[in-house]
């Protein structure tokens, strides 16, 4: 068995060879730099934290779910701000409090004290928002009157006439 093993590295070890012989391991990206996180104290949840990083996952998915509500509720007004209408927004904060409702009759994970949306306080937000929005745009594309900057007279002199 270890002739085999001894004979498997013999071969893989000429391969590697091989290759750096033809230089397929020279200019490779990260080369010269030290490893990521090797300078930082051990962390046991590393690998997760790469995934994540590699892969684009937000982490609050790692979160319990009242906790995820929570975030939810608190972004809420950054969430319905691009909604075309008050219907919507409406949609939107029944759709969280349905979620929410769902978690309440059967909580799982930490105690954390979640609430419904009031859609009425949520809509009058949203009408705020979008009115100041609207009153910026006003602002910023109403140009000044013009001022007419009064020209300055030239005076000619010519070279024969002198003062």
């Amino acid at each position: 068995m270890t002739a085999v093993v001894a004979g498997w590295e013999a071969a893989v070890e000429a391969q590697i060879r091989a290759a750096q012989e033809r230089g397929e391991f020279d200019n490779l990206p990260g080369a010269g730099k030290p490893i990521p996180g090797r300078n930082l104290p051990y962390d046991e949840s590393w690998w997760i934290k790469s995934f994540l990083e590699r892969e684009r996952i937000p982490g609050d998915l790692l979160l319990p779910t009242p906790l995820q509500l929570r975030r939810r509720v608190e972004r809420l007004p950054d969430e319905v701000r691009d909604l075309p209408t008050e219907e919507s927004v409406r949609a939107f904060v029944a759709d969280l409090n349905t979620q929410i409702v769902a978690w309440l009759r059967t909580p799982t994970g930490p105690r954390v004290v979640v609430r419904p949306v009031n859609a009425d306080d949520t809509v009058r937000r949203w009408q705020a928002d979008r009115a100041a929005a609207a009153a910026d745009r006003v602002a910023a594309t109403a140009d000044p009157a013009p001022v007419e900057v009064p020209r300055a007279r030239r005076c000619w002199r010519l070279p024969w006439r002198r003062r």
